[in-house]
């Protein structure tokens, strides 16, 4: 046996004889299109937005909008679907790397029109969906870089965020992302069965702990933070703590069933947008009970019910929000999707309320039908 007789011997060789020419022009297009990554990544190669083909998200666009392969002709669309791949935030069961691609496939089932909100999102935004960041699963400090310096392209050029993620540690860089280009104070309405404010889990910036470094951005304060859903087994004593020598607020759900959908909208909306100039939604599946969406990493009985989470998500957008953020479905806990779609139906439900508030879109004008408009109950 020699080495010259290896299989092993000729794959190598083989391997240097190939010509590049072809994976070369496909690399520097996908830069040209996908932008330069932050400055923390060494492999200048990466784009800032995957333009590969493959990576964790290859399943179709999100709710059928077109895919925008040139991030340079990004601007004047209303509307971004961006997806985060990242679980490495993630400290007990990992797979939200897998939500973006999850929801964008389930997003087809259904159409853009819903009979009881009266708006069709095809007909009144221009969307666009923008791909996956490129995040770095061995490095979350560099996704972060990575995911910042990409909300930030989309919100300077007055683009709408849809932030498809992913688990919880994104949302501290989408709010820093945003941050520089917001004229004054950012408040956050937080849906969320964990409150998220730890300083560090496992001596790292992760799902636990967006909240803590958010609102240390200076104009994130945590007085315009507002927690909604806070309670259950899987809590952080440390983190409410955090909240309290804040002064955030937090709503647990038990105050939810005391006061009503109706009364703690209107009160999150007060404290989130009190001397704020924007309101970041930041949304985390966890937060519905998990016989409605089990595919998550960290379930915690006694969540939301559906009908009146979605209900509540529609009221605090009414006042007008900068961006969104759906976070930890995890769809290798799934069952039959539902969870995916859950997300999905958020989002359709967010984007109806802003069209319907004026802030992005075209309503068209729509005539009342024969008759006037009609009435229930006589």
């Amino acid at each position: 046996m020699k080495h010259e007789d290896l299989k092993g011997t000729w794959a190598m060789d083989r391997s240097v004889q190939w010509p590049s020419t072809k994976r070369d022009e496909r690399s520097e297009t996908a830069l040209e299109h996908g932008l330069e990554s932050a400055a923390s990544i060494r492999d200048r190669k990466i784009p800032l937005f995957n333009r590969s083909g493959g990576g964790f998200s290859n399943s179709g666009r999100m709710l059928g909008a077109p895919f925008l392969e040139d991030m340079r002709e990004l601007g004047g669309q209303d509307v971004a679907f961006i997806g985060v791949p990242l679980d490495t935030g993630t400290t007990y069961r990992s797979g939200t790397r897998f939500g973006p691609e999850a929801m964008r496939r389930i997003s087809s089932l259904g159409s853009s029109y819903n009979p009881e909100i009266g708006v069709d999102l095809v007909e009144t935004l221009n969307a666009v969906d923008v791909g996956d960041v490129s995040v770095i699963p061995a490095n979350i400090e560099k996704s972060f870089d990575q995911v910042a310096k990409a909300i930030g392209y989309l919100t300077e050029r007055s683009v709408f965020p849809v932030v498809l993620g992913g688990d919880h540690s994104i949302g501290y860089p989408d709010v820093m992302g945003m941050s520089p280009y917001v004229d004054g104070n950012i408040g956050i309405i937080h849906f969320d069965r964990h409150s998220d404010l730890s300083e560090f889990n496992m001596d790292e910036r992760m799902h636990g702990t967006p909240f803590f470094h958010a609102t240390n951005i200076p104009n994130a304060p945590p007085q315009n933070l507002v927690q909604i859903g806070i309670g259950g087994w899987t809590g952080s004593r440390d983190g409410l703590r955090i909240a309290r020598d804040r002064r955030a607020t937090v709503i647990t759900l038990e105050d939810v069933d005391q006061f009503g959908i109706d009364k703690v909208a209107e009160y999150a909306l007060d404290i989130a947008w009190r001397n704020a100039k924007a309101v970041f939604i930041s949304f985390d599946i966890d937060c519905m009970d998990p016989a409605f969406a089990p595919g998550t990493g960290t379930p915690e009985p006694g969540g939301f019910l559906p009908r009146e989470l979605l209900k509540m998500i529609r009221m605090v957008s009414r006042e007008g929000i900068a961006g969104l953020e759906v976070v930890e479905v995890a769809p290798p806990y799934d069952v039959a999707d539902i969870t995916s779609l859950l997300g999905v139906r958020v989002i359709q439900s967010v984007l109806a309320e802003v069209v319907l508030s004026g802030q992005i879109g075209k309503m068209p004008e729509l005539k009342p039908p024969e008759g006037g408009e009609s009435t229930m109950g006589g």
